[in-house]
Order: C-alpha cells, then structure tokens, then sequence
C-alpha cells in the first residue's frame, strides 16, 4: 500500500479541476474526508483517482501534473494486483481456525451435557 502526500494529492487535483471546469474547487477537509464544491464525500485515494480521471480526459495542459499523475497510477495498479494474493493468503489461515474450534470447548455441549446430567431424558432447548 502506498502512502499518499496529501498536499500533493490536493495540488494536482486543484490544477486537474481548475483545467478541467476553469473555476478552482471549493474543498473541505474533515475527519480525513473531502468534499468537492459540497458534493459527495471521498477519502484521498479517491481525489487522486479523479485527478487522474481529470488528466486522462485533456483538462490539464501542464507536465508537471501528468508527470506526478503517472505515479498515483501505478500505484493503484500494484494495489490492484497485490489485492488476489492478499485474499489468497487470509483464505487459508481461517480454514485452519475452523479446524481449531472444532475440537476445542463449546458452550452449546457443556449446557447440554449440564442439563442431561440434571435431568436424565430431558428434552433440550431450541
């Protein structure tokens, strides 16, 4: 996972936007989100993702921009990649884990086995 600056982040998507609708974005930053001239609510990574949507169509005519663009890119793309083998790799430990509390203590048993000793020939709870 890459580590996104956030200052360049909002940078490139000020120039992307400004190119692109040629008035400069109104952006608040809460809590880690940002909203866009009031609109809906995103993390950063989804402002980068714009931005390179903004590039990709033409709205920005500096270099500077698409060159620091290129990288937020690639980066989406090894986290892109790198998320099967992610998946691949927890799939196995919670197979193991079931596995694990098969055998081990249950509630459900021990209360059953309470009430029987209890009450021999009684009739268990749903």
């Amino acid at each position: 996972m890459s580590k996104l600056d956030k200052d360049t982040v909002l940078d490139n998507f000020t120039k992307a936007y400004t190119a692109a609708n040629g008035k400069a974005p109104d952006i608040e930053a809460k809590g880690g989100w940002y909203s866009v001239d009031g609109g809906k609510n995103m993390r950063l990574a989804q402002l980068a993702e714009e931005t390179e949507a903004l590039v990709g169509n033409g709205g920005v005519g500096g270099e500077h921009a698409k060159e620091e663009a290129k990288p937020v890119a690639k980066a989406a793309a090894a986290k892109k990649a790198a998320a099967p083998k992610a998946e691949k790799k927890n799939a196995a430990p919670k197979a193991k884990k079931a596995k694990k509390t098969a055998g081990g203590f249950s509630v459900k048993d021990f209360y059953k086995q309470q009430i029987q000793e209890r009450n021999p020939g009684a009739i268990l709870p749903r």
